[in-house]
């Protein structure tokens, strides 16, 4: 017998609003794989989650997800041109920025208030 893993998918709090937090997703250019209702499968490049219809705000605010990028300059010019604070009501991202741990980052929270962590390769 193997135990060897294919790979991990993470269900994210999909916010107090499903239908908004699933246009985000599609608007920052993540491919739907399915839609089961109540969880909706996401995929960009070789990372997938599982958005759900759940929320609850003390899980949600402690959420966080790293989506590592080929070219993180691109992707910030991708999200500045979504208008994402007018859109979708969520704070504006923060720019580019290296961390004492040694990653330049994106922070993006999303409509449940989940935080993204994009990082360059």
């Amino acid at each position: 017998m193997t135990l060897a893993s294919l790979k991990i998918r993470t269900f994210v709090p999909g916010g107090k609003d499903f239908a908004a937090s699933k246009t985000f997703y599609a608007a920052l250019g993540f491919e739907q794989l399915f839609d089961a209702g109540d969880v909706v499968g996401y995929r960009h490049g070789a990372g997938e989650f599982l958005l759900q219809d759940f929320w609850s705000e003390d899980y949600a605010n402690n959420f966080m997800m790293q989506l590592i990028v080929a070219d993180l300059d691109a992707w910030w010019r991708h999200l500045e041109s979504l208008d994402l604070p007018a859109r979708f009501g969520v704070r504006p991202p923060r720019a580019p920025e290296m961390m004492p741990w040694g990653l330049r980052e994106i922070h993006l929270i999303g409509p449940g208030g989940e935080l993204w962590h994009i990082v360059q390769a």
